[in-house]
């Protein structure tokens, strides 16, 4: 007697989202069954990758980190020309460290200005991610928003504080919205319905549940993603059938083991392997737990998850 493998039957969808526009427009999400189970459904968009810039050189980096990009580093647009033209991004991530209150404080003209002659240095889409500083966050992203518009960005992270001011500005200038809650389902869902309440459409809202590195509480993590993808495709919960972004580099990359050096810590092995391992293994929990778009950092991590989701597909 033939073995036939068991299979569930899934009620509801994904929804199917663009970033960026026109031609370089990549779309994610869309999927009818859990991550890879094509046994049981289909994955019209698989996974995406962003890779992650920054809009200063940043403090504290590894050295194997900061190896990549060592002669673009500190300067935007040519850091993102290097990730499409040298590692292949299929989109790019900048992230506003420079605009923390508590840092450089970059006012929001500024960090505009940047974020515009990024997004026309590269023809992949662009993310921009705050400093979740909620007040500072609503006036930087509300004017990227009109600096870029039409560019179709996704813009985060948008918290119950500050989503009126942005969802406001993404609506105006054709943007996407990454909802930002902290790992909670009913906090997910509760600022997807705010956001819907603002007139944002729900194909331009990307969900960000909050992850966290391999060590440091990804377990809760991957069962928080992992209950909003049951809601979405078994429950039919139509605020919660949003693509998931998870920004997981700057979480595994501060961490003391991507950090400590091997000649302080032999036991760990090598330190550039192990930074690369770490950010790989914490990536491909994060996709197998729903994840959509995985925001990373290494080059070599990068082709590594890349190549296990090439043998997953197929």
């Amino acid at each position: 007697m033939p073995f036939e493998t068991p299979a569930i039957k899934y009620n509801g969808k994904v929804r199917d989202a663009g970033i960026g526009h026109g031609k370089t427009m990549v779309r994610v999400g869309g999927q009818t069954c859990y991550p890879f189970h094509l046994f049981e459904g289909t994955m019209p968009n698989l996974p995406k990758i962003a890779m992650e810039i920054y809009d200063c050189q940043p403090d504290g980096w590894p050295a194997a980190a900061i190896k990549p990009f060592k002669d673009v580093f500190g300067n935007p647009p040519r850091w993102a020309q290097k990730c499409v033209k040298e590692y292949g991004a299929e989109i790019v991530c900048l992230q506003l460290e420079a605009t923390d209150p508590n840092g450089l404080d970059r006012d929001p003209e500024e960090a505009a200005q940047i974020t515009l002659s990024v997004a026309e240095a590269i023809d992949v889409p662009l993310i921009v991610w705050g400093t979740a500083n909620p007040e500072k966050d609503k006036r930087v992203l509300a004017r990227i928003a009109e600096k870029c518009s039409g560019k179709r960005l996704a813009l985060g992270p948008v918290e119950e504080k500050n989503y009126k001011t942005v969802a406001e500005a993404a609506i105006h200038n054709n943007h996407l919205i990454i909802a930002s809650s902290p790992i909670d389902i009913n906090l997910a869902k509760q600022l997807n319905i705010l956001l819907a309440n603002t007139g944002i459409s729900p194909s331009d809202i990307l969900i960000d549940p909050t992850v966290s590195s391999v060590g440091y509480g990804i377990e809760y993590c991957y069962s928080v993603m992992e209950r909003i993808r049951i809601a979405a495709l078994t429950q039919q919960d139509d605020k919660l059938q949003m693509p998931i972004i998870c920004n997981v580099a700057r979480e595994v990359w501060k961490t003391k083991e991507a950090k400590i050096p091997a000649i302080d810590a032999p036991e760990l092995g090598n330190e550039e392997t192990r930074g690369i391992l770490l950010e790989a293994v914490s990536a491909m929990i994060l996709l197998l737990a729903g994840g959509d778009v995985m925001i990373m950092r290494h080059p070599k991590a990068i082709a590594l998850v890349k190549e296990i989701i090439g043998e997953l597909a197929n």
